[in-house]
């Protein structure tokens, strides 16, 4: 699952620099970046938000406990419904794209023609939503069949997919149909979308699920999907409608020194760049414990429940807590030698890394959410994340317009505000969860996470008096921030490892056999051939 998503989160990554080169950090990129953003958040409410969610609990259910046609009824049902109900919201969406653009970003309104091609492009990108929920439904029913890979990979395809379609759309045909390479690119996000969604569907023709348009909108599956789906669209949704409010206070904040356009740009890459870490390891691990906890839950196996919430979190910890401080440690040098250049400034890469800084401070509770908030879900429970998310946005609100409006962080502190809230989410939900089930092994957790503090804080040390070395040495080229990140992590992936094991962090075990459980199978298979 890891390898996967790591695959996609490279391939997003290379898709971004390709971006940045051309684009830069701007008034293309601005508006490029809240066209996409728009219907875009609907991949953390669908494809790792509300859908998932809810679809995947009740799914397994009837696995579990009816036949397998009937579980293929359900299916359908649901894909018929996201057609009708989501392709409605896309009509809507680019119908209503102005009013969209001036409520999310009214700042864009005093730059000449920013505007009006942030509306363009989100019109164009509005049906990227639809596709996006049906390639969520079909990783959701190949996650509840077992199935991680392939519905992991969607995401390298659409990356891939986009990049390629958005290049050959805007830079061939462009100049030949008269419109803008960054329409093209908008385009190809589109047309990304589809292959996305069509790479899953042989997979779900092998698993024996072919799709039927049905309709009989009172189904019990359906309406538990339904009553589970309202709430937890609010539930999913705290961190990414905060960045959307962010971007807003963001759209009126001005470089303080050349006074051009850029913080939303620099916000909008250095999330980016964190999705990295967050999907190899938060998205991942919640999608696989998902199915997990579903089952545990429908047998009324809460002892087993409580052991694998437990472990997922500890593992979530074990790698967001170290990649947090590697990307406050080195995320100028990693910024800068992966897009600086061309339009990209090197002002630029250190307007990035600063919010990246601040960004990656959430990183452990943004993943911990990831796994937590299904946990409810999966007890039927939609309405304490709901609350909790209803809460979260309120207080981003706050300490976000109170950080603009004293001027001492400017978009930094729209970051620190998002990671934050994050944090608050996770600290609500798991002291909830714990009185709702009986415990979490907290205890244990708890001592887990000062072990692995301690190992993160001891790697950040050694990290940064290597990058200080080697940018003392080597200066702040190109070469010399590839030869920071060629020689710092490792040093920081051997003195983290080896402080958790002087430290004995149970969590290094779990982890050490799940990397190795894939290789022992692939060996074991070699040697059946032989």
């Amino acid at each position: 699952m890891s390898a996967s998503v790591f695959a996609s989160r490279v391939s997003g990554l290379v898709r971004e620099i390709v971006m940045a080169r051309l684009f830069g950090a701007g008034q293309l990129y601005d508006a490029f970046l809240l066209g996409f953003r728009i219907p875009n958040l609907t991949r953390d409410l669908f494809a790792e938000g509300a859908l998932s969610s809810a679809f995947v609990p009740t799914f397994t259910q009837y696995l579990n406990t009816k036949s397998r046609r009937e579980a293929a009824v359900l299916a359908n049902l649901v894909t018929t419904a996201v057609l009708i109900v989501v392709g409605a919201l896309c009509t809507l969406g680019m119908i209503f794209s102005p009013e969209l653009v001036r409520l999310l970003a009214p700042g864009f309104a005093a730059v000449p023609g920013k505007f009006e091609l942030a509306v363009q492009l989100t019109r164009i990108m509005f049906p990227f939503l639809l596709l996006v929920a049906l390639a969520a439904q079909a990783m959701g029913m190949l996650n509840a069949c077992g199935q991680f890979g392939v519905p992991a990979l969607s995401s390298t395809f659409f990356n891939i997919g986009s990049g390629l379609f958005g290049l050959v759309t805007g830079f061939w045909l462009g100049p030949r149909l008269g419109f803008e390479p960054i329409t093209g690119m908008a385009i190809g996000v589109v047309l990304g979308g589809g292959l996305q969604l069509l790479w899953q569907v042989p997979s779900l023709k092998r698993s024996g699920f072919t799709v039927r348009l049905l309709t009989d909108w009172s189904h019990p599956g359906l309406q538990q999907i339904l009553r589970l789906m309202g709430p937890a669209i609010l539930g999913n949704a705290a961190v990414q409608i905060n960045v959307m409010v962010n971007t807003n206070f963001a759209s009126g904040i001005h470089d303080p020194v050349t006074g051009a356009d850029g913080p939303v740009s620099w916000l909008g890459y250095a999330f980016r760049f964190m999705q990295l870490p967050l999907g190899l390891f938060g998205v991942a691990i919640a999608s696989a414990t998902l199915p997990a906890i579903s089952q545990s839950a429908s047998l009324g196996r809460f002892d087993e429940f409580r052991q694998t919430l437990s472990r997922s979190l500890g593992m979530v910890f074990l790698l967001t807590l170290p990649s947090s401080v590697g990307l406050a440690v080195l995320g100028e040098s990693m910024i800068g030698a992966i897009y600086e250049g061309g339009k990209f400034r090197h002002y630029d890469t250190q307007q990035t890394a600063l919010a990246l800084t601040f960004y990656a401070v959430g990183l452990g509770g943004y993943a911990a959410l990831k796994v937590l908030t299904p946990a409810f879900y999966a007890l039927h429970d939609a309405r304490t994340p709901m609350f909790v998310s209803l809460a979260s946005i309120l207080i981003n609100y706050i300490v976000a317009a109170a950080l603009v409006r004293s001027g001492t962080l400017g978009h930094a502190g729209l970051a620190m505000a998002t990671s934050a809230v994050a944090w608050f989410g996770f600290v609500a939900l798991f002291s909830i969860i714990r009185v709702r089930i009986g415990g979490v092994y907290g205890r244990r957790l708890f001592e887990s996470v000062l072990r692995i503090s301690a190992a993160s804080i001891a790697m950040g040390v050694a990290v940064a008096l290597s990058s200080r070395l080697l940018e003392s040495w080597l200066g702040g080229s190109r070469l010399g921030r590839l030869a920071d990140l060629a020689i710092s992590i490792p040093i920081g992936v051997f003195v983290f490892y080896g402080a958790c094991r002087v430290l004995r962090v149970a969590e290094l075990e779990l982890a050490g056999r799940a990397l190795a459980a894939p290789l022992s199978a692939w060996l074991s298979r070699q040697r059946g051939k032989i």
